[in-house]
């Protein structure tokens, strides 16, 4: 039990160290756009609200990886960065993202 408790707490400080991560927190970045009305496009925009201008428009089944979330009005808007061209990011709904 001891021994169990030391290790829940060396795993605790490690995840509060900046750029350290476990491997199972490492891979659960990765999300799919989902569930976006028939020829429609998920908008990335400049920042976390629909007053914000546009990125680019993204179809289900495109890959980012989600870097933080916060919750502007009744919209969880997410910071994220295309899985296949990381220096695109931008902000996108929670709404429609999908856990890979």
């Amino acid at each position: 039990m001891f021994r169990t408790v030391l290790i829940a707490l060396a795993i605790g400080s490690l995840a509060s160290v900046p750029g350290v991560q476990s491997a199972a927190a490492a891979g659960r970045d990765r999300y799919e756009v989902h569930g976006v009305e028939g020829d429609d496009m998920l908008k990335m925009r400049s920042g976390p609200g629909t007053g914000y201008n546009i990125i680019v428009g993204l179809p289900n089944g495109t890959v980012v990886r989600v870097r933080s979330c916060q919750q502007t009005g009744s919209t969880r808007w997410c910071k994220v960065a295309l899985d296949r061209a990381p220096g695109l990011k931008g902000y996108v709904s929670w709404a429609y993202l999908r856990e890979m």
